[in-house]
């Protein structure tokens, strides 16, 4: 048997624990303790987010900071002996300054209590205070974006703001990768979004950036999330309301590019003592254009022929969104909850195509000159029944999920091809076909989540999940012969899916002294069977699988903190890329389907350190067996160009992630994060010949803040991503820089911005071939550079309580579901 790397690091890993184990023994005499406390603010209200700094009781001087969180607390842990001193300081409030705390070994614990602060009359003179989360933040196990009160996240849709995001790349279709690696779950709200990577960035481009509250990075997922996704997870959260009463907001915003966009979306939100209900409901209209051209050389063995293809394409796209629910709080403890989300999209695009072919680079002896329509119609609604509960006063909690989803999608293209001498007269009579692709696909999940903690330090996680999926996909192609259309029969075909995926899970947390421990194993049994029934293709597939994870997170000091994960994950294939059929883009160009692509998995591991929670740094290595991935070739018996998605034998990821904010004035910052990655792939064939690619690359972001006043906002943020290698891809380098501006009005409940996305028109895509034998140029072009005015207006009561967010059952097949282009 051959040995593989990843083998040893289970052996390295109890090392690790070993030697970790003995430096906390020598540690042990060692005394240090801990200081707490909560502020409130001027309505004895939790306040958030306020700066709280240790002191040295002697100096004065600041030994450490921190923020409060949601509820107002803090705390500071692994204390020195020694006296200390706590100031509360923010702006707008006087400071407060509580203590002296002795540290020693009869007193390591000390709880401040509450401190309220008070108004400082004079610093507010026509000021209003803003509370507000860092834009970036790292937590244990993910980096949380609090976007809410960023600028460039108005005006852009929820894709744009992924592509300004740390260590996240997002290409020319939509397709996201984490920290280099595609293969990303995307939730909105914790909950499935029930989409294919195409449809997914169709309803990314028709969220708008306003209504997100802040996006989370998980690039290592315990057990309690499902294994799907071997780069990780990025969950979406939507902004929510708080407290009592009834409010909403109104937000209406344009732009232009080349073509004009229109958003305008409303939101409500009415909460009693017994009962909240919530609803929002959106519409999108985007126009816009794309520039396609593709360069290649058809070799066989007795000629060359060379293709010059230039493409432009006019597209117009509606969307509406929707969501309605309530929750019912029958008591305390004990929550039920009903919602219905779903959208509408109509897509219309018209092309035209011209493609030069010679014998020779730079001569034409006949043309195809495309004029082609497409017409795409895509709808969707799930219906989620949920429960909560609070089973007593230690944090015991069970939770429930039944959900139903349905989906319609239906595409018609007609391709008229028209052949041209080089003179440009007609050369033969034209080729006029068309295609129709309808579908359905159905899916019932249910699930339960289970907490129960044992004592303080230890708890326990158990949930079990089951989800049934059924597709329906035909293939309808016809020929126009004869002033009428006749059904190819060779070319048609249905194909049907169904798939049943049984999982359950036991996580275990505990926390001792400095260090936090977590331990999770998830089991998936994955039971599908596709059916081709034009071609008579049956592939069925019944697998057990078992998904460990770990981490372990130490803090070596107050200023120094280490982590160390592991977790195991699957990748299934979505259901557009087992069909079988031929989805033509043109006459010479097109995606066909694999039906026998096997399910790829990914052991991931990854060590972080973290300096004052300011300056952090990632070191992950992952190991990909079937890795699936696109694979661009040519047919030099029909003279096309066409990609399919094929299992590659294996890839080894190497990354290391730095992200470091920095305050460089009272009204200027900045956030940075650089991301350089190394993916090597490798498999045994590839058109009869083994294949090896590798390539070093990095990914920088960076976002410049500078506040003139508490109304009064610029931002500006740019992105680097270097040329890298994905697959059989070589994917040029892609940048762009994007600016912001925003003022409030009416005591904050008026806001206006203006966003400027690509300023310099840098954005666009360079695809090459890593293959030596396959000859090809692709490159594309996009309405990328977009200038935006939005205004939100916020009505009703400050004091309303959202709605429960919730994860209903079925995490990640619906983004397996095919949709438009």
């Amino acid at each position: 048997m051959k040995t593989k790397i990843y083998h040893f690091f289970p052996l390295l890993f109890s090392l690790l624990l070993f030697i970790f184990s003995g430096a906390q023994a020598q540690n042990a005499v060692v005394i240090s303790g801990e200081i707490s406390g909560k502020v409130l603010d001027e309505s004895q209200k939790a306040f958030p987010y306020a700066s709280i700094s240790l002191l040295n009781a002697k100096d004065s001087s600041s030994l450490r900071g921190t923020l409060t969180n949601d509820n107002g607390n803090y705390e500071f842990k692994n204390i020195h002996p020694g006296k200390y001193l706590v100031s509360v300081d923010v702006v707008g409030y006087r400071k407060i300054v509580k203590g002296p705390y002795q540290i020693g070994a009869d007193q390591r614990l000390h709880t401040v209590g509450q401190v309220q602060m008070v108004v400082d009359a004079q610093q507010l003179t026509g000021v209003n205070i803003v509370k507000q989360k860092p834009l970036i933040e790292r937590q244990i196990d993910k980096t949380v974006l609090n976007i809410e009160n960023s600028i460039l996240a108005t005006g852009n849709t929820a894709l744009e703001i992924l592509q300004k995001s740390p260590g996240v790349t997002v290409d020319k279709d939509g397709k996201i990768a984490l920290r280099g690696k595609q293969g990303v779950t995307v939730m909105l709200d914790g909950k499935p979004t029930y989409l294919s990577a195409e449809q997914l960035a169709n309803l990314l481009r028709s969220t708008e950036g306003s209504a997100i509250q802040s996006i989370e990075l998980i690039t290592n997922p315990s057990a309690k999330y499902d294994a799907a996704g071997n780069s990780g997870i990025i969950n979406i959260k939507l902004k929510k309301n708080r407290n009592y009463g009834t409010n909403g907001s109104l937000s209406a915003g344009v732009g232009y590019g080349t073509n004009y966009k229109f958003n305008t979306g409303l939101n409500l939100n009415h909460r009693e003592k017994k009962f909240n209900v919530f609803g929002n409901v959106d519409f999108g209209l985007n126009n816009r254009f794309q520039e396609t051209d593709i360069r290649r050389v058809n070799n066989t063995a007795t000629d060359q022929t060379y293709f010059d293809q230039t493409g432009h394409t006019d597209a117009r796209r509606r969307n509406r969104n929707f969501k309605a629910g309530m929750d019912y709080f029958i008591n305390d403890n004990h929550t039920i909850g009903f919602f219905v989300n779903g959208y509408h999209s109509n897509r219309k695009s018209n092309a035209h195509v011209l493609t030069l072919i010679g014998d020779q680079p730079g001569k034409t002896d006949s043309s195809v000159v495309a004029p082609n329509t497409s017409i795409g119609k895509y709808t969707g609604i799930t219906y989620n029944l949920n429960y909560k509960g609070t089973l007593d006063t230690l944090g015991q909690e069970i939770s429930m999920d039944v959900d139903y989803s349905r989906y319609n999608g239906d595409e018609d293209n007609i391709f008229n091809n028209q052949f041209k001498n080089a003179n440009g007269t007609p050369l033969k009579p034209s080729y006029i076909f068309r295609n129709s692709t309808p579908s359905l696909v159905k899916i019932w999940g249910a699930k339960v989540d289970y907490t129960y903690p044992i004592n303080k330090t230890i708890k326990l996680d158990l949930g079990a999940k089951s989800s049934f999926v059924s597709t329906d996909n035909s293939f309808l192609f016809e020929n126009f012969v004869q002033d009428q259309w006749q059904t190819d029969g060779v070319k048609s075909n249905q194909f049907l899916y169904d798939e049943n995926i049984n999982a359950a899970y036991a996580n275990f947390k505990t926390k001792f002294k400095n260090t936090t421990i977590q331990l999770g194993l998830r089991a998936e049994q994955t039971n599908s069977k596709g059916n081709s029934i034009t071609e008579k293709k049956v592939v069925k597939r019944d697998y057990l699988n078992l998904f460990p994870s770990v981490f372990i997170n130490h803090e070596l000091s107050k200023d120094h903190e280490v982590g160390l994960s592991y977790s195991r994950r699957i990748d299934r294939p979505d259901y557009s890329s087992l069909n079988p059929f031929i989805d033509y883009l043109d006459l010479y160009s097109y995606r066909q389907g694999n039906p026998f692509l096997k399910p790829q998995f990914t052991n991931s591991f990854e060590f972080s350190y973290s300096f004052k929670k300011t300056l952090n740094a990632t070191i992950g290595y992952s190991h990909t067996s079937d890795v699936m991935t696109d694979v661009l070739l040519t047919d030099t018996a029909r003279k096309t160009i066409f990609i399919s998605v094929q299992n590659l034998a294996k890839q080894d990821s190497y990354n290391l992630n730095l992200s470091y904010p920095v305050a460089i004035t009272e009204w200027w910052s900045t956030n940075n994060n650089l991301t350089t990655y190394y993916n090597r792939f490798q498999t045994p064939d590839i058109l009869g010949n083994p294949y090896k690619s590798g390539r070093l690359a990095y990914n920088l972001n960076t976002t410049q803040t500078l506040i003139l006043n508490p109304t009064t906002k610029f931002e500006w943020s740019g992105y680097l991503q270097s040329k890298q290698v994905y697959g059989t891809l070589l994917i040029a380098a892609q940048y762009g820089i994007d600016l912001g501006a925003s003022k409030s009005f009416m005591d904050n409940k008026l806001n206006i911005k203006f966003a400027a996305n690509d300023v310099f028109k840098l954005q666009k895509s360079k695809i090459t071939s890593a293959l030596a034998d396959q000859n090809y140029v692709v490159n594309e072009r996009w309405e990328s550079q977009v200038f935006r005015l939005t205004c939100t207006y916020r009505f009703g009561s400050k004091d309303v309580k959202g709605a429960r967010q919730r994860s209903s059952s079925s995490e990640t097949e619906g983004r397996r579901v095919k949709s438009g282009r």
